[in-house]
């Protein structure tokens, strides 16, 4: 949920940020409700892919997470989290032929997308209490 919302106020103010540069102002309350309307209007289309794309990646991502000391952990679910978000949009550019998201139509809007991926695997490594786990001093994985 936490890439969702992240991910759609960040295709907002991309999208925003284009029709600024057109020339035409953009309010802050422009904004505002314009990322409101995004978050609740994307629901039924994006947040569903979303789920779908971290359903299969953070599985990976935890499982490669557990061959690494428990301090870098947490990268392996923030890049699970990007690569399914990031995936998502290329996988759906080359079978349907489109952007299901606007503000990946650039490089620059695709991986602002991976950022909310990143922001999602970290969120899930922190409330799957992963980020609490204790682990022996020297770094080893914890016994089972």
């Amino acid at each position: 949920m936490g890439a969702y919302l992240l991910g759609s106020i960040i295709a907002t103010q991309v999208i925003l940020a284009r029709v600024e540069a057109l020339g035409l102002p953009i309010t802050l309350r422009d904004r505002l409700l314009t990322t409101g309307q995004d978050i609740v209007g994307m629901a039924t289309s994006y947040l569903p892919l979303m789920l779908v794309a971290f359903l299969l990646a953070l599985p990976v991502a935890v499982g490669l997470a557990r061959l690494v000391p428990q301090r870098y952990q947490v990268l392996f679910y923030g890049l699970g989290g990007a690569a399914a978000v990031i995936a998502l949009h290329l996988i759906m550019k080359a079978v349907l032929g489109l952007n299901g998201v606007a503000a990946v139509r650039d490089l620059h809007g695709l991986l602002l997308q991976g950022l909310a991926g990143w922001f999602g695997g970290y969120l899930f490594f922190v409330f799957t209490g992963q980020a609490h786990r204790s682990s022996p001093p020297n770094g080893a994985p914890p016994h089972a």
